[in-house]
């Protein structure tokens, strides 16, 4: 693979992930790439097993012919006939709806082949299928999550020791970014800390910035306790942690408000009060988007210098391969990573 200059980047292919190929990855993936004319879907390769991929697709019994593809520089073309694959064989087939931790190497291989590929300038952005975290840490694996082994990525082919990857979850309804996200919910107040706050507000200030095109985001932050404490009554930590951050971003010249009750803040009324919430757990943040833009969501990795999204939702192993899959959130990430990784680049 031959490196591209960086005012190539907008013609660079997107590199999508297979993720987990028991899961429903596959099935949307196809379903994404037999819609690609419809949406005006840029091309992308996927990093997988070509197997698999074929295999699913006559499953389904849905015409797409699977091509394996040596050279991202070349995939334009591949696209326009056929699904181009960069070829990461699983070691054991890949069953609808049976995964197997035989496969995860190949899973993993996939993920760090595709940032490598941003690396040196061959793709523009990451689009990764749901992986299941269970399956990966059975084989080994020791982050937690996608985001986080990103987050190691960046260290180890970008750089940057100091990489702080933030979950974004955007709609057209709704952007919200969990402060905490995959720890248990006793251990979340003692996770809280206002340099926490102070650092993840200001990744999510410059995100919608630089990524979104909001020249002045206003971000709103959510109370931790009930009623965001009810002045004490409640919790002392929206008084004593959270309230303090927010000061200091203000100071720091950020258009930051709150602490504000959770229950109060995801209406429409209140959502066009802000651009994006900061709140302060996981299920307090993807509730609302979930119930907003349940198939619609993106999943997008900010504080990262490559762009990531991921469609917001698991890998659906009771229905893989059974055709009733929905790609639209798949879609969406897609349409983001195209929007994002072309903004960034002007910026180059």
């Amino acid at each position: 693979m031959g490196a591209r200059e960086p005012d190539g980047l907008t013609s660079a292919p997107l590199a999508m992930t297979m993720g987990d190929p028991a899961g429903i990855g596959p099935d949307i993936t196809l379903a994404a790439w037999r819609e690609r004319e419809s949406h005006a879907l840029p091309p992308f390769v996927v990093f997988g097993d070509p197997e698999t991929f074929a295999a699913r697709a006559a499953a389904l019994g849905v015409d797409v012919a699977v091509e394996t593809v040596t050279d991202l520089a070349r995939a334009a073309p591949v696209f326009e006939r056929s699904l181009p694959v960069w070829p990461f064989a699983c070691a054991a087939p890949a069953r609808a709806g049976k995964p197997d931790p035989r496969n995860a190497p190949a899973v993993i291989g996939a993920i760090e082949a595709a940032v490598l590929a941003i690396r040196k300038g061959e793709a523009r952005a990451v689009v990764t299928n749901p992986v299941a975290k269970s399956v990966l840490m059975a084989a080994g694996f020791a982050h937690p999550g996608h985001t986080e082994f990103l987050g190691t990525l960046a260290e180890t082919h970008f750089g940057m020791p100091d990489a702080h990857p933030v979950m974004l979850l955007a709609s057209d309804e709704l952007k919200v970014v969990p402060l905490t996200v995959h720890i248990p919910l006793a251990d979340v107040p003692q996770a809280i800390t206002t340099r926490s706050i102070v650092r993840t507000a200001g990744i999510l200030n410059r995100s919608l910035i630089e990524d979104f095109g909001i020249a002045r985001p206003r971000i709103a932050v959510t109370g931790l306790n009930p009623h965001a404490g009810e002045d004490g009554r409640l919790g002392d930590e929206d008084e004593r942690i959270i309230a303090p951050a927010i000061a200091a971003l203000r100071d720091a010249g950020l258009a930051v408000t709150g602490p504000y009750p959770a229950d109060t803040l995801f209406h429409a009324a209140a959502r066009e009060t802000y651009d994006a919430v900061l709140a302060m757990y996981h299920d307090q943040a993807l509730i609302p988007i979930k119930t907003l833009a349940f198939d619609r969501g993106v999943n997008v990795t900010i504080g990262l210098p490559f762009v990531r999204t991921s469609p917001d939702h698991g890998t659906a192993f009771p229905i893989a391969g059974s055709g009733t899959a929905q790609a639209r959130s798949l879609i969406e990430a897609i349409k983001v990573a195209d929007a994002m990784s072309r903004r960034r680049a002007e910026r180059v």
